[in-house]
């Protein structure tokens, strides 16, 4: 496939609703393609629909792309900034004789529609207004606003080589006459997109295929202008685990959502990644290497499946990756909710060095860590089953041990192990006890490493009760 050079690719979403998953994998293939080819990234704010976009949208939009790291080299550009430039298109393509004023009616448009369905016809407008050599146009009605129509090709076919779904066929007798402008002279959203793209130098549109059946009309338009036509790209629908449309339950919701879940930017990138593209069995790898790798020849076009498993499995491999003065910062103010105590506790990043790799997502790398910041409260009847007379002696000996012992992990492994010889104990008899007293539950890392990070006046406080 030859690629037209320099490649500028753009995301242009509407601002009518939050950046979901399936948006947030077009603007990343996007914005990976330019990265490959040392390109151009536009992001492009398509909000002509006042009725439904609203600034709350457009932030969540910005937000999404912040998070995820997706920087833009231009814009944002918003449409509704650019009204003069469309009114300058309009104005040339109807003195080009490219477009035409049609006074129809919304309801002289539709009664035209309902006969044709009645006739077993694709409804649509039948040109009554559209200038013919030779054609008589009935006079202008008083009082009407027209709006303004594009001429379509009456005859031939549009075809482009998606680079997704290969080759694509629309004759233009399935294509009628669309408005471009309307009453009150605002455009159309297939016309501001292919004044965008021309004016922009879009080489490449990357999309969902839901927009299948704008691209015909938006290539008859860009023609229409003499303007080059990008490469066209529609990437398949993301569906649910069951085979079903992507929706709340299955994880549609917005991007800024998986921050507050815990999941980390690089997993959700990596996941994206490969809702749709393959390279080999490359399961898990940094953004470099995907702007590395990425090219549209793997594009694939079944629709992908969300599976939050995956998902989780790879945050927790960039959990144990993170640096843990990053995740502490993520995790502190999870955990502040919860009732952390953080005066004279642990370094929070070491304990998050210890308990992290089980952890799927930062809440649970923050329910791991309070244990280390809050007072134990070892249940009564689990310290009568385990802090038995046979272990007090032992227990006795290790706190006195513990005043002068290296504190640090090798160490106090060793010292356990002696405490046990000397007691013919075996280490889950006095490791049950210890940690009830010291975190206040049985379950725990390894007990030299827990000890270490606690510090020895903590353990020896705790210790004590137990005596």
């Amino acid at each position: 496939m030859t690629v037209r050079t320099p490649v500028r690719t753009r995301f242009a979403p509407s601002p009518t609703g939050y950046l979901h998953l399936g948006g947030a994998r077009t603007a990343l293939y996007s914005w990976a393609y330019a990265r490959h080819f040392g390109g151009t990234f536009i992001l492009r704010i398509e909000d002509t629909d006042l009725e439904r976009s609203t600034p709350e949208a457009v932030q969540a939009i910005l937000d999404g792309m912040q998070w995820l790291g997706l920087s833009h080299d231009e814009g944002p550009f918003y449409q509704m900034q650019r009204m003069d430039r469309y009114r300058e298109v309009v104005k040339g393509m109807l003195e080009a004789g490219t477009a035409y004023l049609c006074y129809c009616s919304p309801a002289e448009v539709e009664a035209m529609r309902e006969r044709m369905r009645a006739s077993g016809e694709k409804p649509r407008y039948d040109g009554t207004w559209r200038p013919e050599p030779g054609k008589a146009l009935p006079d202008v009605p008083a009082g009407v606003t027209p709006v303004v129509r594009f001429k379509n090709p009456l005859d031939g076919e549009v075809t482009w080589n998606d680079v997704v779904k290969g080759p694509i066929t629309i004759a233009n007798k399935e294509l009628d006459d669309l408005i471009i402008a309307r009453p009150d002279g605002t455009p159309t959203y297939n016309f501001c997109v292919s004044v965008d793209d021309w004016d922009m130098q879009i080489t490449h549109v990357l999309r969902g295929d839901d927009h299948v059946n704008n691209t015909p009309r938006q290539i008859n338009i860009l023609r229409a202008l003499g303007a080059e036509l990008p490469q066209y790209g529609h990437l398949p629908m993301i569906l649910g685990a069951d085979g079903q449309k992507l929706s709340k339950r299955h994880g549609a919701v917005s991007v800024m959502e998986y921050p507050e879940q815990g999941y980390l930017p690089e997993a959700m990138l990596n996941y994206l990644a490969r809702l749709g593209w393959s390279h080999g069995d490359d399961e898990i790898f940094s953004m470099e290497q995907f702007t590395e790798w990425f090219n549209l020849e793997h594009l694939t076009a079944s629709a992908a499946q969300f599976n939050p498993e995956k998902l989780a499995w790879l945050n927790n491999h960039y959990i144990k990756a993170a640096d843990n003065e990053r995740l502490a910062g993520l995790v502190r103010p999870k955990m502040e909710s919860k009732g952390a105590q953080f005066d004279g506790s642990p370094a929070l990043p070491a304990v998050l060095a210890l308990v992290k790799d089980r952890a799927n997502t930062t809440g649970e790398l923050a329910d791991a860590a309070m244990l280390f910041f809050r007072q134990p409260q070892p249940d009564a009847a689990l310290l009568t089953q385990h802090l038995t007379d046979a272990v007090r002696p032992a227990l006795a000996s290790f706190a006195e041990r513990c005043q002068t012992v290296e504190w640090n992990k090798a160490a106090l492994a060793a010292m356990l192990k002696d405490v046990l010889a000397a007691h013919s104990l075996k280490m889950p008899q006095i490791a049950m006890p210890l940690r009830l007293l010291v975190t206040g539950q049985l379950q725990t890392p390894a007990i030299d490493a827990v000890l270490e990070l606690f510090g020895r006046e903590t353990v020896l406080t705790r210790v004590a009760k137990g005596l």
